[in-house]
């Protein structure tokens, strides 16, 4: 059980109030003419709740934090196709296939590769899932590309497919001509896909964007420095979240490199606060941390879903956005929060009309 959470099972935590639908951020905020780094940003810790701006991230920190950011890219996967029917269909592609034994990298760079993909019917934005049995068919994609859907992910559930892609081109070349970012209907147009990348991001692989870092900008990590916040990376791609009403998270590719392992371990070792940007940070620290439950440098497939009950090795802090309340986010955030502190605050975002999804406001939970 982590020193962090308070109560000892997840049945004893009640429900998070729900975000109104009215609040949810359906544009990027620098097309309404807020700038990334000024969407709004509750902070919750020993003193209570404080509303701020992410510009303000560096102020609520201590001199000798360790933040880590996620520095995935965002990858153009949201493809138009057709069946062998002639139906019309939308592909997302989510993940390389971790049974495919491939290097993510490299499947990036090939012309065939195994993926994991969302297949949806045709409509505004994404059109909605499609729950049809897939198996067997093949999908004509724009520019040329075959998807041989071969079977469910999850034996007799018709969500995410295990397919076989071929490309004409290497598949990143490919997709950067052919393809656009995964969008929902909830999004007022179809923002392009430099609205789904966080500035700092330099590693292509992800699904959807590691959305917690979007407002991080030079600024914000200016005065990070300034104010003696040591920052670190790691890379986790990011799988589609369409899924992510009560569905726990599949595997995922992740790397922790040794320079940020070293950072971590001394901190922790130091007595110094670890802060996550996203739960996508929290997974891969708290992975590399399992085998002797300090962060050491690791990469491949984690299947690690963290709950109330899983004990934290690494992570002593979060910046995320916000979630609906049945998404698995929550478990997670209740391991870093605890019930009270993150109750208290999903009533104040209620309150206060916080916006969420990823083009919305943040919440940075500090507990101690």
């Amino acid at each position: 059980m982590s020193a962090l959470a308070t109560e000892p099972e997840t049945a004893l935590c009640p429900p998070m109030p729900a975000l109104p639908d009215a609040t949810i951020a359906t544009a990027p905020p620098e097309e309404t003419g807020v700038p990334r780094d000024r969407v709004r940003m509750l902070v919750a810790g020993p003193g209570g709740l404080r509303h701020r701006v992410a510009a303000d991230l560096a102020d609520q920190l201590r001199p000798g934090d360790v933040l880590v950011v996620n520095t995935s890219d965002t990858l153009p996967a949201a493809l138009p196709g057709v069946t062998s029917t002639g139906e019309r269909v939308e592909v997302h592609l989510s993940t390389v296939d971790p049974g495919a034994a491939v290097e993510y990298t490299s499947a990036l760079n090939r012309r065939s590769s195994r993926w994991i993909a969302e297949i949806r019917s045709t409509g505004p934005l994404g059109g909605l899932p499609s729950t049809a049995d897939r198996g067997g068919e093949e999908i004509r994609l724009a520019g040329g590309g075959i998807l041989g859907v071969t079977a469910p992910l999850i034996p007799g559930a018709h969500r995410l497919w295990i397919a076989e892609l071929s490309t004409p081109d290497p598949l990143l070349r490919w997709l950067t001509g052919h393809g656009s970012p995964i969008r929902y209907r909830y999004v007022s147009q179809p923002w392009p896909l430099s609205a789904y990348r966080t500035p700092f991001a330099d590693t292509p692989g992800s699904a959807e964007m590691p959305s917690a870092g979007r407002a991080l900008t030079s600024r914000v990590f200016r005065k990070l420095a300034g104010r003696g916040v040591e920052t670190a990376g790691i890379v986790l791609h990011c799988g589609v979240s369409s899924l992510e009403s009560g569905d726990p998270p599949y595997p995922e590719w992740y790397s922790v490199p040794a320079s940020t392992a070293a950072t971590v371990a001394a901190a922790k070792r130091d007595g110094r606060r670890v802060i996550a940007v996203g739960t996508t940070v929290v997974r891969a620290l708290e992975s590399a941390a399992r085998a002797t439950g300090e962060v050491r440098p690791a990469s491949g497939w984690t299947d690690l879903v963290i709950t109330p009950d899983t004990e934290l090795a690494a992570v002593d802090g979060l910046l995320t956005g916000w979630h609906e309340p049945e998404a698995s986010h929550l478990l997670m955030l209740r391991a870093v929060a605890g019930c009270d502190l993150l109750l208290d605050s999903y009533r104040a975002a209620a309150e206060h009309g916080y916006r969420w999804h990823e083009f919305g406001d943040l919440h940075l939970i500090l507990p101690r």
